[in-house]
């Protein structure tokens, strides 16, 4: 017996024999939901710059059509055939295949393998979640690898490169509440007053971290580095890095190509540490969620409803959802968008 009923709301991808994709709100059946263990009503997902990919014709993402697009998710538990979860137990999800092989969060009821599933950790509310979601758990991953390599408060300035967006600006804001000196590098220069309010000590220009150098090495600037971008940025962190220190990667917005020497680590010891959330094993996933709702919780989780800005946590609805995919492909997503997908 399952407690989804037997159709429901969702926001869908589907691609057609010609090439051509479909997107928008319409019923969708239960019965074409994949197995699992746990069912769920959702309540909050977020947009990601995937999910946009997953919504477009050339996006490159969709493993399956149509689709319920959405890599994270949060809500409540309906139905259960795993005793580690009960039904009215609050969740959360991401990640995985998500999104992209199985039906994800901007849907109203989803069904989802026990090993997905994360018991939402005390302190944080379901909306919470989702304002933190899949770009917020990889700045949280990124801050712990970095400190777990030595970075300590006090060692010097920490860049954060993309800031504006939600890794960026996630990263910009717990490194900055654990006492690190944070410089956030933005191509979006009228994002200064938020990025100083979430913690940033300065602001750097797009072109500052993309400018092109013929030294492989230059002056030993950053303690340690987050960068959301790759392409012309990150070749420019890891000349600048201090000795020993270590930038955690995890996007390719400028870029995939990686155009470097080997001089920065064979002769600075500097290290390039790569950040894929999608995998993270699901008992590390929920002792990093245990840590986002405590030491690690980004300090701007207001209960705003504007348009990204000013806490940087904007709003949306399935109805008012395709908008804002758009602007996070057009680079134009200030902080993150949560999806209210309950009604």
């Amino acid at each position: 017996m399952t407690a989804i009923p037997s159709t429901f709301r969702a926001f869908v991808a589907e691609r057609h024999d010609d090439g051509r994709l479909e997107r928008g709100v319409r019923d969708f059946a239960a019965a074409d939901l994949p197995s699992g263990e746990v069912e769920v009503r959702i309540e909050w997902s977020s947009v990601n710059y995937k999910d946009g990919l997953a919504t477009i014709a050339d996006g490159k993402v969709a493993r399956i059509s149509p689709l319920i697009p959405g890599i994270d998710l949060a809500g409540e538990v309906v139905a259960s055939e795993d005793p580690e979860f009960s039904p009215g137990q609050s969740v959360l999800a991401h990640g995985y295949d998500l999104g992209v092989a199985r039906h994800g969060g901007f849907g109203e009821f989803t069904r989802l393998p026990a090993r997905y599933v994360v018991p939402l950790p005390g302190g944080l509310s379901a909306r919470a979640a989702m304002a933190i979601g899949t770009a917020g758990f990889t700045a949280g991953m990124s801050v712990v690898a970095l400190e777990e390599r030595g970075l300590r408060p006090g060692d010097g300035a920490v860049l954060v490169t993309g800031a504006s967006g939600g890794v960026g600006s996630t990263a910009v804001a717990i490194l900055a509440a654990r006492g690190h000196e944070v410089w956030a590098a933005t191509g979006k220069p009228d994002e200064e007053p938020r990025l100083r309010a979430l913690g940033a000590a300065g602001i750097l220009t797009r072109d500052e971290v993309t400018v092109e150098s013929p030294r492989p090495l230059e002056s030993a600037r950053w303690a340690g580095a987050v960068d959301t971008v790759g392409g012309a940025t990150l070749p420019y962190v890891l000349r600048t890095l201090q000795p020993g220190a270590a930038v955690a990667s995890s996007g390719n917005a400028g870029g995939p190509r990686l155009e470097t020497t080997v001089l920065p680590f064979i002769l600075r010891g500097v290290a390039l540490l790569g950040m894929d959330s999608s995998v993270q094993p699901i008992e590390k996933r929920r002792a990093l969620w245990a840590r986002l709702a405590d030491d690690l919780r980004p300090g701007h989780l207001g209960e705003g409803t504007g348009q990204g800005i000013g806490d940087g946590i904007g709003e949306v609805t399935l109805d008012t959802l395709e908008p804002a995919l758009d602007a996070i492909l057009a680079g134009a997503a200030r902080g993150r968008w949560v999806v209210r997908v309950a009604g």
